[in-house]
């Protein structure tokens, strides 16, 4: 995101380059999408004050945003000037803000808005009819659901993969089978198949219901039920393939099935010289089956692919091999497995950044530990991530570098819990610091009245304390 920001600016003292609503509008989804509402909020205003022609999609992109932060009036107020500015909504339009009215159970709002885009002339596409659907389904109306169901399919509008793991997948919510069996034989004639995991709720619903699951089980023939509870991590993969299955992918899937992981090893390496390529979720999957039969070389084999063949991974398979790695003492990699997991959008979080930072710090690996506090997005460079640094150079012996870091925390607003205090005062009497401990023993015991006097506690400084609440050691 700094990267996107910084070639932004820079490309805009290009001489004969301006920036226009596209570049605008792709930035301003950036920052919104990392949750930088504010820094958005910025693009906006600037290209209000440059003249450059908002249209709707800029519009609607800052009203979804405001909205997932939360600020459902700003997003209100943001169609609002939409509208006064003659600035006409698309179908898309339409549909993002009745969704946003519908999640915030503001339904005649929704409703007004629905019969609004009737009367533009704007017909409801696909998601739209979803919307209303998922809202329908979400509210027990299964009925009037089914109904829309079957009138968008008369307008010439087909449900898609997408409504349908949708639908389906709020009626388990709800313990609908009825409803559900439904849209399973509407899936049965248009060869439609369902997500995995939504396709395991299914199972479970059916179950729990004591219904007959057979029309879910022929709707899906690629799932095998002597397979479905030892090899849900293969069968998920299948689905999560986009386009056919290549020869290599389908071999793999195979030796998966048969928990042949030696020579997934031996085909992954001749794969790998060959730079041929092979899709994130087979790759994903294969680090997290190495992991869970503690084979931290084939999951690093696998990761190695990643790199050298430039896949994003899934979240859960990054995790996975730092656990298995962190669980062996096998610490070298660790920082560059987080890095490539940053590189693909994925955090660690608050609570995962302090554990694996004061895990290394434990094994005496600082510059590890630094490595990963510093690849932390700066909203998670917090009361929680910065003690766990400063326990780290306790660890290491450095009281004066710990201390540093300590400064550097106050220095940049971030307020000390007593978590914090309880790893200070933890390292400098094991390094002898007597004196200096004194002196922060006595801003623990202010901190500690300040603290009855708190309505409530910011959550990182509640994860401080919940890892550093006893002697500053987990």
């Amino acid at each position: 995101m700094e990267k996107a920001w910084l070639f932004f600016n820079w490309v805009s003292r290009s001489r004969g380059f301006n920036h226009d609503r596209f570049t605008y509008t792709t930035m301003l989804d950036i920052f919104g999408e990392a949750k930088r509402i504010s820094s958005m909020k910025y693009v906006f205003e600037l290209m209000q004050e440059k003249g450059i022609n908002i249209d709707a999609v800029t519009y609607t992109s800052v009203m979804h945003w405001l909205s997932n932060a939360g600020d459902v009036d700003g997003a209100v107020n943001i169609w609002e000037e939409m509208k006064l500015k003659e600035c006409y909504p698309t179908v898309v339009s339409y549909t993002a803000y009745m969704k946003i009215l519908f999640l915030n159970d503001r339904v005649e709002e929704a409703t007004d808005v629905y019969k609004e885009m009737i009367q533009s002339g704007l017909p409801p596409n696909c998601y739209t009819y979803t919307v209303l659907m998922e809202y329908l389904v979400r509210a027990g109306k299964y009925e009037e659901a089914l109904e829309i169901f079957s009138k968008m399919q008369e307008a010439g509008v087909q449900p898609d993969k997408a409504a349908c793991n949708i639908l389906i997948e709020k009626c388990c919510k709800a313990g609908e089978t009825r409803t559900i069996i439904l849209i399973l034989c509407y899936m049965k004639e248009n060869r439609l198949a369902l997500r995995y995991p939504v396709f395991k709720e299914a199972l479970q619903t059916f179950k729990v219901a004591n219904e007959n699951d057979s029309l879910l089980w022929q709707v899906h023939p690629q799932f095998s039920p002597e397979f479905i509870s030892d090899n849900d991590a293969v069968e998920f993969v299948t689905t999560d393939i986009e386009g056919p299955l290549s020869i290599d992918q389908g071999l793999v899937l195979i030796l998966l099935k048969k928990k042949n992981l030696a020579a997934i090893d031996c085909l992954l390496s001749g794969i790998m010289d060959k730079n041929i390529h092979l899709d994130s979720a087979v790759i994903s999957t294969i680090i997290e089956v190495n992991c869970d039969h503690r084979r931290p070389d084939g999951a690093l084999l696998a990761f190695e692919y990643s790199v050298k063949m430039d896949l994003n991974l899934e979240r859960t398979a990054y995790l996975a091999l730092i656990g298995i790695l962190i669980k062996l003492n096998t610490f070298p990699k660790v920082a560059e497995i987080v890095e490539e997991m940053t590189k693909a959008g994925h955090s660690l979080g608050v609570y995962l950044g302090a554990l694996l930072i004061h895990r290394l710090g434990s094994a005496r690996r600082p510059v590890p530990a630094a490595k990963i506090f510093s690849l932390l997005p700066e909203d998670q460079k917090c009361t929680a991530t910065y003690t766990a640094l400063i326990g780290v150079y306790f660890s290491a012996g450095s009281a004066d570098k710990a201390l540093k870091i300590y400064k550097t925390m106050c220095r940049k607003g971030i307020h000390p819990s007593l978590g914090t205090f309880n790893v200070l005062l933890a390292g400098l009497e094991k390094l002898g610091r007597v004196s200096d401990a004194e002196i922060y023993r006595k801003e623990k015991k202010s901190i500690q009245a300040d603290a009855h006097s708190k309505d409530t506690v910011p959550m990182e400084e509640k994860i401080c304390d919940l890892l550093y609440g006893g002697d500053g050691v987990l």
